[in-house]
């Protein structure tokens, strides 16, 4: 037998009773009121468990990701970004001014880099091993 649900407005109460299919639309008495309930539309959620997760049924195949459909469940992410729902961020175009500047910028490198390789000084201003000066060995009278 089937198990029915039923609204007490009086108590304002739900309670289920098992009947039989013909008296499912009679009115039931209600448990705390004694009183006649009609009988209230069920609602029931049915699913699966799918790769530990659970799936509605019918299973489409697919994924949900903060509220959107995806095709496969992420396994690496950045933050909260599906990688499927993610647009790749393009680098923005160089104007000719900032390639202009990009030129320059190299050029000088470049000679500053001659500049310090002669006179043996690294970026920082701070000598290489072209710089460091050899001790000379002094004649003791020991040894």
């Amino acid at each position: 037998m089937p198990l029915y649900e039923y609204y007490c407005e009086h108590c304002h109460g739900i309670f289920e009773e098992i009947r039989q299919m013909r008296d499912a639309s009679d009115p039931s008495p209600c448990p705390e009121c004694s009183r006649e309930a009609p009988r209230m539309m069920s609602t029931f959620a049915a699913f699966t468990m799918r790769d530990g997760y659970p799936r509605r049924i019918p299973d489409k195949g697919t994924f949900w990701h903060m509220g959107k459909e995806v095709k496969q469940r992420a396994k690496r992410m950045k933050g909260f970004e599906h990688p499927e729902l993610v647009k790749p961020k393009s680098r923005p175009r160089p104007g000719r001014g900032d390639i202009a500047a990009g030129r320059d910028k190299a050029l000088s490198q470049y000679s500053e880099a001659g500049y310090r390789d002669k006179w043996g000084v690294d970026q920082y201003g701070f000598g290489t091993a072209k710089t460091a000066k050899r001790k000379k060995n002094r004649k003791t009278l020991g040894g």
